[in-house]
């Protein structure tokens, strides 16, 4: 398999990544065949894949305008991925040049890839870190440098959770990294369900089963699972709900909205 310019060395490029298969549904070219492969066939169970993930960075850009019309302007994005069009660090400083952002990322590709296409903006960084071990995040000198965390910030954990098991503890990750945020701080947080899916349990299960083989587990949880992740925060209106239903742009949101789109719940909590 030839190795595209981009591709950091070190990488195993026969094995799927979660972030290149995510850039995929996106529409991106940072993915291999490995990951369209891989992509391919969890889209055999859920044909809706590329409109749910679309749907999910939809809340996420809405969530980021409602954080900055609050007065939070540094953003930490764990779980960030390969940096596709229409980034949170593009969405926030379209609004406020002065805003900051940290993305945070385990993908040696991701943050490889990252690193180039934040050359030369300093308002904006990338850290290797690993959401499971908090104090990796909260003490990184590459965060802390640009991050003032005695200052609100707005933590996202946009599709990740669902990739941490709970042998792994992640309601414990998330409380551990909100303790060290300060008062009047944002969560935002997006997570797999069998809630809202448009299709039967086991088809759905098909998908599940192809992150499981890739050895990147995709865990659906319940709505009350989901919830816990909020604890110690102030949940904003509407609640935890269906993604498309967060604040939607449009009034009539299922009218306009693929049935895929409803697969996943999405919140924002405030830290008092």
């Amino acid at each position: 398999m030839e190795r595209p310019a981009w591709a950091p060395q070190g990488i195993d490029i026969s094995v799927p990544s979660v972030s290149r298969m995510y850039d995929f549904y996106l529409g991106g070219s940072h993915n291999f065949e490995v990951d369209r492969e891989a992509a391919r066939k969890a889209m055999e169970f859920m044909p809706g894949l590329p409109k749910l993930m679309q749907a999910n960075r939809a809340f996420m850009r809405r969530a980021v305008r409602y954080a900055l019309s609050e007065g939070v302007t540094q953003f930490l994005d764990i779980g960030s991925g390969i940096p596709t069009f229409g980034n949170v660090h593009e969405v926030a400083q379209a609004t406020d040049p002065e805003a900051r952002v940290a993305y945070v990322d385990h993908d040696p590709v991701a943050v490889a890839h990252s690193r180039a296409v934040l050359e030369g903006n300093d308002r904006t960084v990338i850290a290797a870190a690993d959401l499971r071990n908090p104090q990796d995040i909260v003490k990184n000198p590459v965060i802390s440098g640009l991050l003032d965390l005695s200052r609100p910030v707005a933590l996202l954990l946009v599709a990740v959770l669902h990739f941490v098991e709970d042998s792994d503890n992640p309601h414990a990750a998330v409380a551990e990294l909100s303790q060290a945020l300060a008062p009047g701080s944002i969560v935002v947080i997006t997570h797999a369900s069998y809630e809202g899916i448009p299709t039967i349990r086991e088809e759905a299960g098909g998908t599940v089963g192809v992150y499981r083989d890739i050895r990147s587990p995709l865990v659906m949880r319940s709505r009350d699972e989901v919830a816990r992740f909020f604890e110690g925060y102030e949940m904003v209106d509407p609640g935890l709900v269906l993604m498309p239903e967060w604040r939607p742009d449009t009034a009539h949101v299922a009218e306009h909205e693929d049935p895929f789109t409803f697969s996943g719940l999405a919140g924002v909590g405030r830290k008092a």
